[in-house]
């Protein structure tokens, strides 16, 4: 017999801010940021290496902080070959919802950015006005 689906997690605006913010303190725990280190570490600014190493890491921090908030797992199962993509799915709907406050509450907004900016490593961009040599 199959189980009804989970139902989706709802937060108000101001649970959004104390969600994100709890999340946003989780990165500075040390422990997290030995592993977030690490991970970057390895990573060497690969992009490809960074969702391979820095993207699972940051996932399971911020689903250690979510799960409370009702991102668990639920009505999903918990088969262990599939525990990695539901966690990922979690933080997902999680982003999903700060995605639509971000327009309606500035202050979602910044702390939006400033968890991306935990998440992912800076840009580099090339030099503007560079010159080609002429063949």
């Amino acid at each position: 017999m199959a189980s009804a689906p989970a139902q989706q997690p709802t937060l108000t605006a101001e649970q959004t801010r104390v969600v994100l913010s709890e999340v946003i303190q989780a990165f500075s725990v040390p422990e997290n940021a030995a592993r977030m280190d690490e991970a970057r570490e390895s990573a060497c600014n690969d992009m490809g290496k960074m969702l391979q190493l820095v993207l699972p890491v940051a996932t399971q921090i911020q689903q250690e902080v979510i799960k409370s908030y009702g991102f668990n797992n639920e009505g999903e199962g918990e088969l262990r070959d599939f525990t990695t993509t539901l966690i990922y799915k979690r933080v997902l709907k999680f982003a999903r919802l700060v995605k639509m406050y971000e327009t309606q509450d500035p202050e979602i907004a910044a702390m939006s950015a400033k968890l991306k900016s935990l998440l992912l490593p800076p840009l580099s961009t090339p030099p503007i006005g560079g010159t080609i040599a002429a063949s």
